[in-house]
């Protein structure tokens, strides 16, 4: 029998999730009619998360056959190398990763000295993100969040100084993003989360 969490994750997902291409492939999901008459007798158009799957009469069947076709396809490095021009720029700039980090770590009581004991990056390049001297990839900053416990405002802001966004339209994402709202940071029933949808290229360091 599916556990607690991975129950609520899944009406979470089927809320959240909008990749409405995906959706609509899937076999047997019903296309919503966005179009309708209004009150007024002229024609509307309902808001596109009219399609997300919490609305599908066969909602749970539907999901699974979308988990059925989830790979993760997030690798990336754990840092990307800024350019002459990004560094001169920072010089300037009043907020940076490496300048909010810091804080952002006290708020969770971490350093980023215990922060990086947590990630699965090599200490060298750890100091070299930390510093500003590399840039953190979206894989990095989300797997920060889960392992430091970080809250959803403080996230965003990482993401935004570091040119990401949440989307919606991101399985890992949507997983991450539920994680943090629930406080979900058992590392067992994290790990069951990540593997229900296959989140496999978060830079985590396990034991």
């Amino acid at each position: 029998m599916k556990s607690e969490h991975l129950r609520a994750l899944d009406e979470y997902f089927c809320a959240l999730y909008s990749d409405y291409v995906k959706l609509s492939a899937i076999e047997g999901y019903v296309m919503p009619d966005v179009l309708y008459v209004a009150p007024d007798g002229n024609i509307a158009r309902r808001d596109s998360s009219c399609m997300r799957l919490c609305h599908q009469k066969d909602c749970d069947a539907l999901l699974a056959k979308l988990k059925a076709t989830l790979a993760d396809t997030t690798f990336t490095f754990s840092f990307g190398f800024p350019t002459l021009r990004e560094r001169i720029a920072d010089a300037f700039r009043k907020e940076t990763f490496a300048r909010l980090l810091p804080e952002t770590l006290r708020h969770c009581g971490e350093s980023v000295e215990t922060a990086g004991e947590k990630l699965a990056i090599e200490p060298r390049f750890w100091q070299k993100i930390v510093r500003g001297r590399l840039y953190p990839e979206k894989n990095t900053i989300l797997a920060l969040a889960l392992v430091c416990r970080m809250q959803w405002q403080d996230v965003l802001n990482l993401l935004a100084v570091s040119g990401f966004t949440f989307r919606e339209d991101e399985v890992r994402d949507v997983v991450v993003r539920f994680l943090i709202e629930n406080s979900i940071y058992n590392e067992a029933m994290r790990d069951d989360c990540l593997a229900e949808y296959r989140i496999e290229n978060l830079p985590i360091r396990r034991a």
